[in-house]
C-alpha cells in the first residue's frame, strides 16, 4: 500500500487541534489497543466464561494485547489483500466500530469483508467463541479478554489487528466497489495530517463523558468551517467526516448533545445530512442495539 504523506497541511485543522493528546497506542508502545467495551463488562474488554484474564488487578480488568499486523504492507510480510478473506468483529454502541462500518460501505467493501456484530453474549455465543478462537490462534496460551473492533483472517483463523487506525488504513487497499456510489479514497495524502489531528481531538473531547463546555469548545471551530464547505475538510467527503459523524452520534448524554448542537446549526444540519446517506444510515442501523420488543 502506498504510504500517506505526513507533511503539514494548509487546511487549518492541525492548528485547531494543536493541544490534542496523541493516540495512546502511538505515543506509548506498551499501551493497549484502542477498543470498545464488549457487552457485559464495564472495563475496556469483556472476559468470557472460561477465560481467565491475565494481569488483572482489583482496581481493574486485564487488557488485551495490542495486535498490529497489516494487510499488504511490506514485500516480506503482511497479509495479502484478497477479497472475501477478512472478517471484522464490531461492537454495538461503539464509535470505533461505527467508523469502520461506515468506511466499509463508502468503499464498497460490505460484500467482500464479512462483519460480525457482537451484542448480547447470551444471544450470540457463537460469535464470541469464534473471536476467542482467533485470539487463541494468534497468541499462544491466550488467557486475556476479548476486544472489538478486531480484524481477523478467515484463511488462517488468526487476528490481523485490533488497532482501529491501522484497520481503517488497510481497508483502503482492499478491492472494493467500482460504481459511482462508492468513493475511491477517504484518506487523501494531502489531508492525512488534518484527518489524524481531528481524530485525536474527537477521541479526547467529543465523547460520552464530555461536559457541555468541553463539547462546545471542540465543536465551535468545526461549525465555523462548515460555513464555507459542505464537508469538514473541504469540498469532498473524507475519513474526517466519518470520524466526526460517528463521534457526534455517540457523544454525551442525549440532552447535552442536543443542546450543544442547537448552538451550532451548521454542524447540526451537517450531521443530519450525513445521517441520511445510505452508508451512514446503514452502519448506524447495523450497530444500534435492538430491544427485545423489536421485530
Amino acid at each position: 500500500m502506498p504510504k500517506t504523506s505526513s507533511r503539514a497541511s494548509d487546511s487549518g485543522i492541525s492548528s485547531t487541534c494543536g493541544g490534542a493528546a496523541a493516540d495512546a497506542s502511538t505515543s506509548n508502545p506498551g499501551a493497549p489497543a484502542p477498543c470498545c467495551p464488549l457487552p457485559g463488562d464495564p472495563g475496556p474488554a469483556v472476559s468470557l466464561p472460561g477465560l481467565r484474564p491475565r494481569g488483572g488487578t482489583s482496581s481493574g480488568p486485564a487488557r488485551a494485547p495490542r495486535i498490529r499486523s497489516r494487510i499488504g504492507v511490506g514485500a516480506a510480510g503482511g497479509f495479502y489483500p484478497a477479497p472475501h478473506r477478512y472478517e471484522l468483529y464490531l461492537s454495538q454502541g461503539c464509535p470505533r466500530s461505527l467508523r469502520l462500518s461506515v468506511t466499509l460501505r463508502l468503499l464498497g467493501l460490505q460484500d467482500s469483508v464479512a462483519t460480525t456484530v457482537l451484542g448480547d453474549p447470551a444471544a450470540t455465543p457463537g460469535a464470541f467463541t469464534a473471536l476467542r478462537r482467533a485470539y487463541e490462534a494468534t497468541w499462544h496460551h491466550y488467557e486475556g479478554p476479548l476486544t472489538a473492533p478486531t480484524l481477523c483472517d478467515r484463511w488462517s483463523g488468526r487476528v490481523v489487528s485490533n488497532h482501529t487506525p491501522d484497520i481503517l488504513r488497510d481497508l483502503a487497499g482492499l478491492p472494493g466497489g467500482s460504481d459511482a456510489a462508492h468513493v475511491t479514497t477517504l484518506r487523501p495524502a494531502a489531508l492525512a495530517a488534518d484527518i489524524d489531528a481531528l481524530s485525536r481531538l474527537l477521541d479526547r473531547d467529543v465523547t460520552p463523558a464530555a461536559s457541555a463546555d468541553v463539547l462546545c469548545a471542540a465543536l465551535e471551530p468545526l461549525d465555523r468551517r462548515l460555513a464555507a464547505h459542505p464537508y469538514v475538510l473541504g469540498r469532498r467527503l473524507t475519513a474526517a467526516d466519518v470520524d466526526l459523524w460517528a463521534a457526534l452520534t455517540q457523544a454525551g448524554p442525549a440532552g447535552v448533545l442536543a443542546d450543544t448542537l442547537a448552538l451550532h446549526p451548521r454542524l447540526d444540519a451537517y450531521a443530519r445530512r450525513l445521517g441520511g446517506h445510505p452508508a451512514f444510515w446503514g452502519a448506524r442501523c447495523q450497530l444500534t442495539p435492538r430491544s427485545r420488543h423489536d421485530g
